[in-house]
């Protein structure tokens, strides 16, 4: 299977996404979250440090439930950061 390069966007909608779970995660220890989540710490490492910006859903859902942070607040972050962003053009004198 080829898997197409993730877009600037997705990468960094990927990185929201880590800097939103970092911040939930707050002092509580990486390993001790992953372990809950079903996840090795490196992945949620590499999550959170925007290393893998397209976790799967399963993990994502499992982090969100561990981490207390609705699952649609993730989602409408992702999708924030996927919209198209305005492009300002010159006026052609």
């Amino acid at each position: 299977m080829v898997r197409n390069p993730l877009t600037p966007q997705q990468i960094e909608a990927g990185q929201h996404l880590g800097r939103r779970l970092r911040t939930a995660r707050g002092d509580r220890p990486l390993d001790e979250i992953a372990h809950a989540a079903g996840i090795s710490p490196e992945t949620l490492r590499k999550i959170e440090t925007g290393r893998l910006p397209t976790p799967a859903f399963g993990t994502v859902a499992c982090l969100s439930d561990v981490l207390g942070l609705p699952i649609e607040d993730l989602a409408s972050a992702w999708r924030a950061d996927l919209r198209p962003k305005p492009v300002h053009l010159k006026a052609v004198s």
